[in-house]
């Protein structure tokens, strides 16, 4: 998503709304929700709901009492109730979707008791806000040499400055309990000002600060995801995936999220299947499985001793020989109920593009055409002459 100033431009770059998270359309935002009733008025007699939704550096988003009645649009930028002081942020909804987004992220305070808006932001406040968001980078640069000078097994991930610039907000995470009474102190001898240390785990680590996935798109969790559950290992191995740490782990170090989204399509097709450590009796000896597809509802057994020697049956085949074996029966052999499939010759081969040619790298020699001399039709012409002599 992109605001309508993100355009092409020199080199086919993109040249942006140079507003640095302050997009006024809210179209470069994380974690947009599309008002879907902005269009719909109200029945009568409904009065509206005076509560906002207000977001904050990398997503982080509250809810505000809009106590003074102020006509607020999605872009509106407005200093909030903070403590202490004021914060700015930028309005991403009204009116009655955020309601329903209270409810939908368990906000079970009422709208008296939600903070309150004190007024659109001015220019005085913007240009406050613009000048401490500017010192973020070089005050997350110090707080780390300040973290590593002290020996803290911790890291500072993201600073977050409040709109009126009266308090700092360190993110950091830790595999360990960490002791940072001396940590905030420096820190409030160097940046004289309020200082608040927040733990994150690693992936609203990875939410806050956004990436690029391995499939190419922006990461799940800093664009739409925002429940993160939890998963596991069994989810790679339902889905027939390598146990590849590097594969499987997203940039926050744990399994990826989208290990999680065709987990249920994978559990409602195995539920045909029999259990992958199933022996097949049969006269000419047990069979154990080696590989199945799911989705072709295959599965490839071979004898034991003859593990190179595999035999493809589908689902409703294995299942029929599981029945005879709890029957106390055994099948004839793996053979008998493997299904024949005819395969063309073509199939087995087919030369696209020349391959079975040993010599179609080979250039044929061009034969070289002598050029004939200028000047050969002058001495055909004295040659004439002189037989006529």
């Amino acid at each position: 998503m992109g605001c309508t100033s993100c355009a092409s431009g020199a080199n086919g770059q993109p040249k942006g709304c140079k507003n640095n998270g302050t997009c006024g359309t809210d179209g470069c935002n994380k974690l947009t929700v599309f008002d879907w009733l902005s269009n719909m008025s109200l029945p009568g007699n409904e009065e509206p709901f005076m509560a906002v939704e207000v977001r904050f550096k990398n997503g982080r988003k509250h809810f505000y009492r809009n106590a003074e009645n102020l006509s607020l649009t999605i872009g509106d930028i407005v200093a909030t109730e903070a403590s202490p002081g004021h914060d700015i942020g930028i309005v991403t909804l009204t009116g009655e979707l955020v309601r329903v987004q209270m409810k939908h992220k368990k906000e079970h305070a009422k709208l008296e008791e939600l903070p309150k808006i004190y007024r659109k932001a001015s220019q005085k406040d913007i240009d406050v806000w613009q000048k401490v968001r500017d010192r973020e980078n070089e005050v997350q640069k110090r707080s780390r040499e300040i973290a590593m000078a002290l020996g803290l097994k911790m890291k500072i991930s993201d600073v977050e400055f409040q709109g009126d610039s009266s308090k700092v907000t360190f993110y950091y995470t830790a595999e360990e309990r960490v002791d940072f009474r001396q940590l905030i102190k420096d820190l409030a001898r160097a940046f004289n000002t309020r200082i608040e240390m927040k733990q994150v785990g690693f992936r609203q680590e990875a939410a806050r600060l956004g990436g690029i996935g391995s499939c190419g798109r922006e990461l799940c969790c800093s664009t739409w995801l925002t429940d993160f559950r939890s998963v596991n290992t069994s989810a790679a191995r339902y889905q027939q995936l390598s146990l590849n740490p590097q594969k499987l782990a997203g940039q926050c170090g744990k399994l990826k999220c989208c290990l999680n989204y065709e987990l249920d399509t994978y559990l409602e097709a195995l539920e045909e299947f029999p259990k992958s450590d199933v022996k097949l009796l049969t006269e000419k000896g047990k069979a154990s499985c080696q590989k199945i597809d799911i989705f072709k509802r295959l599965m490839w057994f071979s004898y034991e001793g003859e593990g190179m020697n595999w035999h493809e049956l589908s689902v409703d085949r294995v299942n029929e020989i599981v029945a005879l074996n709890k029957k106390g029966k055994k099948a004839t052999s793996l053979e008998e109920y493997m299904d024949l499939k005819e395969i063309d010759d073509k199939a087995l081969f087919n030369n696209v593009v020349g391959q079975d040619s040993l010599t179609r790298f080979d250039q044929p020699r061009k034969k070289r055409h002598k050029k004939r001399k200028k000047n050969r039709p002058r001495n055909n012409r004295n040659k004439n002459q002189k037989k006529n002599a």
